[in-house]
């Protein structure tokens, strides 16, 4: 069942954040997102995050990681394997798979480890100087004008 929401009182309120209604209403109007592999998403830090995938039975060399923008893409696509001998039972699970993750502006990725079957990729928010919140000062007069950045943002 889907429901649909109606963001326009916010559109006449905020200015700026179509990206944000536009990313809310993309996923409400998905399809089950893949469950495979499986992962978790944490907050580690004030402004650090992890992404952590089980993906055993991939090496570093079948899975690929890209960021474009604010999406960040994680595929794994296993090399052909030579079967020496006959299975029994297969299940470990070797298909290919493809999982995107929205990201925040500014979030860029620190480091990805691979490690005992886990795939780790930290994350972090670097908001540039020119972006951090700044005290303006008002002018009487003729006075100079000051621009200062706020240390404690």
């Amino acid at each position: 069942m889907r429901t649909a929401f109606d963001f326009s009182p916010l559109y006449r309120s905020t200015v700026g954040f179509d990206r944000l209604f536009d990313l809310i209403d993309q996923t409400a109007r998905q399809d089950a997102s893949p469950h495979w592999p499986p992962y978790n998403v944490e907050k580690v830090g004030n402004d650090q995050y992890r992404i952590t995938m089980a993906v055993a039975g991939f090496s570093p060399d079948e899975i690929e990681i890209t960021q474009k923008e604010n999406v960040l893409v994680v595929a794994g696509h296993k090399h052909p394997e030579q079967e020496n001998g006959q299975f029994l039972h297969r299940g470990i699970a070797t298909r290919a798979f493809k999982q995107s993750f929205s990201l925040a502006d500014y979030v860029k990725v620190r480091e990805a480890k691979l490690e005992n079957g886990l795939l780790t990729v930290d994350l972090v928010r670097e908001v540039p100087e020119e972006m951090k919140p700044r005290r303006i000062e008002i002018a009487t007069g003729g006075g100079p004008k000051t621009i200062e950045h706020d240390k404690a943002a």
